[in-house]
């Protein structure tokens, strides 16, 4: 297993490909291993790198964090790509990765070449997408008061549905349900979308995130997710949107992606000195 230790944790990455750095950053809960087909492709356009962020699955220390929060899932990926002397990426972020990637962004600009955007946790937004974020975190902490364990698996029902948690194959269950302990972290941390205070970034804020990017919605996900879509596609400066059939857990290298990809490396470098 390939580590590099950043801000005092041990993080699980792998590395494909070369050329434009493609930084991939998974949603709660989660992991690489999810991404791991769509790496092979990204690879195919960049140097693709992907991470389990601290605290899920393969990044999780010997004794679970009692809280974690979004500046030090930003931090990480700073650190990440610093350490394998990678940047500015592409970074490309599912559901909470898409929050992760726009506090990147936001904190990180020269680190950033361009955002991919599936369907970002960023429910603050919207005033139903919030409420709708705010039901699911008490039904988190509701179930896992019982059985903790349980926290991943009421997320991934949620956000996916029912059929879709049946259809896992058992040890993909398994590596969900071990990760409910970083979902329980980040609850208690600050932040993150299912957060008691979650990230809140305003008009101001998300104007001067001055990266091209792109949006993707999915057909079947739940609306607080195309409510936050909508309102970002207004908010920020340099936005395109593509709806795709499916859920919420969209690909990563689904070939919307690999286009904006390819236009952005062949794109002069204006972009990122605006």
């Amino acid at each position: 297993m390939t580590r590099v230790r950043v801000n005092g944790v041990d993080l699980y990455y792998e590395e494909r490909g070369n050329g434009v750095p493609i930084l991939g950053i998974h949603g709660t809960p989660s992991s690489a291993v999810l991404w791991e087909d769509a790496a092979v492709e990204l690879a195919k356009h960049g140097r693709c790198i992907t991470y389990d962020r601290r605290g899920f699955h393969r990044s999780a220390p010997p004794v679970s964090f009692d809280r974690i929060d979004l500046l030090e899932h930003v931090d990480d990926a700073a650190a990440l790509l610093a350490s394998l002397h990678a940047g500015p990426a592409v970074v490309i972020g599912r559901s909470t990765g898409g929050e992760i990637a726009l506090g990147f962004a936001h904190h990180f600009p020269d680190k950033v070449k361009a955002l991919v955007l599936l369907e970002p946790a960023l429910f603050t937004i919207d005033p139903d997408a919030a409420a709708w974020a705010s039901e699911l975190r008490r039904r988190v902490l509701m179930k896992s008061g019982a059985d903790p364990s349980s926290a991943a698996e009421t997320v991934v029902r949620d956000a996916l549905g029912d059929e879709t948690w049946e259809s896992f194959p058992d040890e993909l269950k398994a590596m969900f349900s071990g990760t409910s302990p970083a979902v329980l972290a980040e609850m208690r941390g600050h932040g993150l979308d299912l957060s008691e205070d979650p990230l809140d970034l305003g008009e101001d804020e998300l104007a001067g995130i001055r990266r091209p990017t792109l949006i993707i919605s999915a057909e079947d996900s739940p609306a607080a997710c195309r409510l936050v879509n909508a309102r970002l596609s207004g908010a920020l400066p340099y936005t395109e949107t593509v709806f795709v059939p499916g859920g919420h857990l969209i690909n990563p290298a689904h070939p919307a992606v690999l286009a904006f990809i390819d236009r952005i490396t062949a794109r002069p470098s204006s972009w990122e000195q605006s």
